[in-house]
């Protein structure tokens, strides 16, 4: 049995005590790059370390553009991190988030996360052993830094704050609908191949197919995977994971449908909900990105 009585905010570790309040930002350069306008950044979120950002918009218009927050997958990459919004990866389509989403008329942030590509250095297990020994918890950092990210964007006048989505693939998109979960602005969620049920892992012992970046302490002593994403309805949600993806064990993925269905079925938005199993393990299929393009294009 749950015991709300615990925020799940508080189970995220130590978080800095700066925010919420301006973020400062330096624009370190801007450019045309592959059919659309892009911004490099260094955001100062929290305090202990400057995050490097990319920003990109469509050539054409000043906006205020609705927003999307591209969140990097992990996929054992360190180097890679927000260079996946414009170079992609192995696992994912082309052409580029950057590139598809900005032709779409939406603006795409991403931030390098803790331990990738500029801010790389220590490794995840370093960071994870430093942050327990501290008091902080690295998902909850992570959390943390794409939060003040919002922050920031959002005080932008380029940017629409009434229309922020957020997508991203495997851990990107762990980090999408946590993010929705936590954040209200977050209008609509697309995750790829996150569909992670904590207790399905468990029972399917699939634990070590995942890297240590996400474990909560004591998270599932007060909450399950569903009672988390239930805070993301009535607001739009698509998932999509692949039928043979072994992180994300299709067993889980069916529960969490059946439970989300009901939910949205009792907000009376059963149309906000769309759970999409395609065929193919860890990536983002051809089917996928039809079917996410179109899902943002209805409602964001």
């Amino acid at each position: 049995m749950s015991n709300h009585k615990v925020p799940l905010e508080s189970l995220l570790g130590d978080l800095p005590e700066h925010g919420p309040g301006p973020v400062e930002a330096v624009l370190l350069k801007q450019e045309i790059y592959d059919g659309f306008r892009m911004e490099s950044l260094l955001l100062e979120l929290n305090g202990l370390e400057k995050v490097p950002a990319t920003l990109v918009k469509p050539l054409v218009g000043d906006g205020p553009f609705p927003l999307v927050l591209f969140n990097h997958s992990h996929g054992g990459n360190y180097t890679n991190g927000r260079k996946e919004l414009l170079n992609s990866s192995t696992y994912l389509q082309s052409p580029s988030f950057a590139k598809t989403l900005t032709a779409m008329g939406y603006a795409v942030c991403c931030i390098d996360m803790w331990g990738f590509n500029e801010r790389g250095g220590k490794a995840e297990s370093e960071l994870v052993k430093e942050m327990l020994w501290t008091g902080k918890v690295l998902w909850g950092m992570m959390l943390y830094d794409s939060r003040r990210a919002l922050d920031y964007l959002c005080c932008r006048d380029d940017i629409d704050a009434e229309r922020i989505g957020t997508i991203g693939m495997s851990m990107g998109g762990l980090m999408a609908w946590w993010l929705a979960a936590l954040d209200e602005r977050v209008k609509v969620t697309v995750d790829i191949c996150g569909q992670v049920d904590a207790q399905t892992l468990i029972d399917k012992r699939g634990l070590d197919h995942h890297g240590f970046y996400s474990y909560v302490p004591g998270l599932l002593k007060h909450y399950t995977t569903l009672e988390i994403q239930q805070r993301i309805v009535p607001r739009p949600r698509m998932s999509l994971n692949g039928r043979s993806d072994r992180m994300c064990p299709a067993e889980g993925v069916r529960l969490l449908d059946e439970g989300l269905s009901a939910a949205y079925e009792a907000a009376g938005k059963p149309e906000n909900w769309r759970n999409v199993t395609a065929t193919g393990g860890h990536m983002e299929t051809l089917e996928m990105r039809v079917a996410w393009q179109a899902f943002l294009a209805e409602h964001l």
